[in-house]
């Protein structure tokens, strides 16, 4: 299930980094700047490239502020294959189902990239990516940072007037996006990659006691923030598209699925529907990633054709 970085140095892991308690432990992101009008990297038109894979939440929230905002001549991408080798990310121009190539440098691996910004890198190699075409360096690979400075640093350059992150507004997302980043978002990974039976039960715990929160809120309101949608949105809506298709059998978090929670159930099929979401959303590559990437949890790599779920 790919590998990562010492060092400079490719070495395979076929299973996630644990906590004492056999908790799923993820990564720091290692890359770390900034979009910055005064700085460095400035928001510029055709200046930055996105690496994605359409499987991830993390990058989804991206290509979404992408297409929301309109910044579709603005911010090239190139989308990863979705099946994660013990490589890591991959590319393959030519696979009739996925063709996937990289726009820029034509690599077969992501790590690639990766080694070009610093050849001594230590680390897994992930997704988003943004890059730097002017200056040939990778600005960031965290997904929180990456969509807050579009938000706030390319508003001017879309030709879409979508203000995702209003000032008004900032405390309340940033409250609310680090409310269900652990339970939900990195949640639904801490029960499929819990190291034993009460790590598991704990974070399975935590998950649906978030859920039934996030239910509540947005059965007396339309979105995270109130009646704006917002990046908020997007980060929650990211993990909760995958619930049912995906998480709920191989993640093991079948307690509830989400459609049985009124209010996420609503906010999903509302967001689905979306015109400028819609496209962003390749539940082909989804499905094919987890349930081909994960041999530890799905050792066949059996990609299951349902559930048909009824998004109207």
């Amino acid at each position: 299930m790919g590998g990562r970085f010492v060092a400079g140095e490719w070495t395979t892991k076929k299973d996630w980094e644990k906590e004492t308690g056999g908790q799923f432990k993820r990564q720091e992101s290692q890359f770390r700047n900034r979009i910055d009008p005064q700085g460095l990297y400035a928001p510029e038109v055709d200046r930055y490239h996105l690496y994605v894979s359409y499987a991830c939440p993390w990058a989804h929230r991206t290509l979404m502020v992408r297409a929301l905002m309109g910044l579709d001549q603005v911010i090239s991408f190139s989308a990863v294959h979705p099946l994660m080798t013990d490589n890591g990310w991959h590319f393959d121009p030519t696979d009739s189902r996925f063709p996937t190539p990289d726009h820029l440098y034509g690599h077969d691996f992501l790590r690639e990239l990766y080694l070009k910004a610093d050849p001594h890198c230590t680390g897994r190699v992930t997704v988003p990516v943004l890059w730097d075409k002017k200056t040939e360096s990778l600005v960031s690979n965290e997904s929180k940072e990456i969509i807050r400075d579009m938000a706030i640093h390319f508003a001017s350059l879309g030709t879409l007037d979508a203000d995702l992150y209003p000032e008004a507004l900032r405390p309340t997302i940033d409250e609310a996006m680090d409310h269900f980043y652990e339970p939900i978002n990195n949640g639904v990974y801490r029960c499929g990659f819990a190291g034993n039976q009460e790590a598991y039960e704990a974070s399975q715990e935590e998950l649906f006691g978030a859920l039934d929160h996030w239910d509540a809120v947005l059965r007396e309101q339309t979105y995270v923030a109130g009646e704006q949608l917002t990046l908020a949105d997007l980060a929650l809506y990211a993990t909760l598209v995958r619930f049912d298709p995906v998480y709920y059998v191989h993640f093991k978090t079948c307690k509830k699925h989400i459609y049985e929670y009124p209010g996420l159930w609503r906010f999903v099929c509302d967001l689905i529907h979306h015109p400028r979401l819609r496209p962003t959303l390749h539940m082909d590559h989804i499905k094919d990633h987890y349930f081909r990437s994960h041999p530890q949890l799905n050792p066949r790599g059996f990609v299951p054709p349902g559930p048909e779920l009824n998004y109207s």
